[in-house]
């Protein structure tokens, strides 16, 4: 990724918003494919490798489909096949964009490598995996790590874990990430972004739960190199993460957003732009007769006056003009030229 991108990464997570259906799934990706989105990402799941039969729905799934269904039940209704697979990765890349899925087990891990896939995404709650981890490390060149309901103990653990396991710190990426469908605004905490950046000495990122843009926009701003979002046709549509998701014309508003934000951060040199070169000669100012000046005068403050346009000489050489015996007149409101003056000849600062 660090080769591959050389600006945020935007992912737009379809996850499971297909609800099982191929037809589903390519529309969302048609619809969103029209951005400058980088990354379109689903999920790649064996239920029972990854749940037992009693495991409970979360709190947020039992609210968007019911508890009629059991979780492992509703996983299973929502994973395409491997040829599916294979369908909508060729899919995916064929309009131009990086095909992504999150493995959810072992063997889902094996598939995706199978298949060519080198960026690997571990979702929050994997992050206290061991033997996860060590699997996505030897299959890995790139790691996005979503560090959701974890404290930075457990993330230092996980990323440790990675490295030890031989991958390198460098190509390593954590997101913050609030593991709640959709998330307060207020537990966003893109602070604990930078700080882990800092402190675990890896690339940082946001993965957003939120409503709107707004905690996207800051977190590139606070620099970010991988946005990640969950993306939909139709919120309304069923299916647990759909409520939380942006559809296609609010997600495209974001992506814009955040390039027009990359270029707006541009370089940490100060430096004149090409755009406001033109202006300089209308905006700045340069030393002008304040009144009638006569050959042969000695120029005291009072005969000066910075003024606009630019001229020769730059109201920075004040100190130096003044004093300078004149060699001709100058009429009020003429520009001070280094030909004009005897004992003196600054010249326009650049």
């Amino acid at each position: 990724m660090t080769d591959s991108f050389d600006r945020v990464l935007i992912i737009a997570e379809v996850g499971v918003n297909h609800n099982g259906d191929m037809a589903l799934a390519k529309k969302i990706v048609d619809a969103i494919a029209t951005t400058d989105v980088d990354v379109i990402k689903f999920q790649t799941a064996v239920p029972e490798l990854l749940m037992s039969v009693s495991t409970p729905k979360a709190e947020y799934q039992k609210a968007t489909t019911g508890e009629a269904q059991s979780a492992i039940e509703m996983i299973a209704e929502l994973q395409f096949t491997a040829d599916q697979f294979i369908e909508l990765k060729a899919y995916v890349e064929n309009h131009g964009k990086v095909f992504l899925s999150t493995a959810f087990d072992h063997l889902s891990l094996a598939f995706l490598s199978d298949i060519g896939l080198r960026l690997f995404k571990i979702p929050s709650g994997e992050i206290t995996n061991l033997p996860y981890l060590r699997d996505v490390a030897r299959r890995a060149d790139d790691i996005i790590l979503s560090t959701g309901m974890s404290q930075l103990s457990e993330v230092d653990a996980a990323v440790s874990a990675i490295v030890t396991a031989g991958f390198p710190r460098e190509r390593i990426t954590v997101l913050q990430c609030n593991t709640a469908y959709p998330s307060p605004i207020s537990d966003t905490n893109l602070r604990a972004m930078v700080n882990m950046g800092r402190t675990l000495e890896v690339m940082y990122g946001y993965s957003d739960h939120t409503e709107g843009i707004s905690a996207s926009v800051a977190a590139v701003a606070l620099g970010a190199r991988v946005i990640e979002k969950h993306v939909t046709t139709d919120r309304n549509l069923p299916g647990p993460d759909q409520h939380a998701s942006m559809e296609p014309a609010d997600f495209a508003v974001l992506v814009s957003t955040i390039r027009d934000i990359e270029k707006a951060l541009g370089s940490p040199d100060k430096r004149v732009s090409e755009s406001e070169r033109v202006n300089i000669p209308v905006a700045r100012r340069g030393l002008y007769a304040a009144r009638e000046i006569a050959a042969g005068s000695v120029i005291s403050e009072d005969d000066l006056v910075a003024l606009r346009p630019e001229a020769e000489i730059s109201p920075m050489e004040f100190d130096v003009v003044v004093g300078a015996t004149t060699s001709r007149s100058f009429h009020r409101h003429e520009a001070i030229s280094p030909s004009g003056l005897i004992a003196a000849t600054p010249t326009r600062s650049s």
